[in-house]
């Protein structure tokens, strides 16, 4: 999934991302522009280590 055009509901398809953190990812998006890699979803708050080594995987930009 490319974590800079995902829809809000798209995002709350991958584990542990619920209704608050895509909005974060979304927020964060609009804020700083697209992510340039997928590591930058760390900087999204209450986006730690654990979370992304289970959504990496699933995750493009």
């Amino acid at each position: 999934m490319n974590i800079n055009t995902a829809g809000a509901q798209d995002l709350q398809k991958l584990n542990g991302i619920g209704e608050k953190k895509a909005a974060q990812i979304i927020a964060y998006r609009q804020k700083n522009g697209q992510f340039k890699r997928i590591e930058d979803l760390k900087k999204v708050s209450g986006i730690g280590d654990k979370t992304f080594a289970a959504l990496k995987n699933q995750l493009e930009v």
